[in-house]
């Protein structure tokens, strides 16, 4: 994916760091950090792309990314899980939509936020779907 337009980025690397230290230690249990709801893992199967880290919880699996999308203009498509590809056709159909990505361990289901940030042509009014598609 293109980084061209990415802006506003959010990264939630200390407050990960926070998380395992806390499991780490002992403080929190594997079932306060392996909480992947059902919907997440799927969306990890189907839209997700592998990610370089191994999973810091059982070790086993390499973490998936999964990309959410929310915005006002995206309305139905709003709250959905989206590969790459689709953010950069998206990014430049939409003035402005938030990207949340999650990575997510397949087998244990650890999950956490890595990172936030918004995509689209910046401008007041985006080109028509038509224009776009040509």
């Amino acid at each position: 994916m293109s980084v061209r337009n990415q802006r506003q980025v959010v990264d939630y690397a200390l407050q990960r760091r926070a998380v395992l230290a806390e499991f780490y230690s002992g403080r929190v249990s594997t079932l306060d950090v392996c909480d992947a709801t059902p919907y997440l893992l799927k969306a990890a199967k189907f839209h997700g792309t592998p990610s370089s880290t191994t999973c810091p919880v059982c070790r086993r699996d390499v973490l998936t990314d999964v990309r959410w999308v929310y915005g006002d203009e995206l309305k139905h498509a709003a709250g959905s899980a989206r590969a790459p590809e689709e953010l950069d056709r998206m990014a430049n159909l939409f003035r402005e939509f938030t990207v949340y990505v999650v990575e997510v361990c397949q087998l244990c289901g650890w999950n956490h936020l890595v990172k936030s940030y918004v995509l689209g042509t910046g401008s007041p009014h985006p080109p028509s779907r038509r224009t776009a598609e040509r």
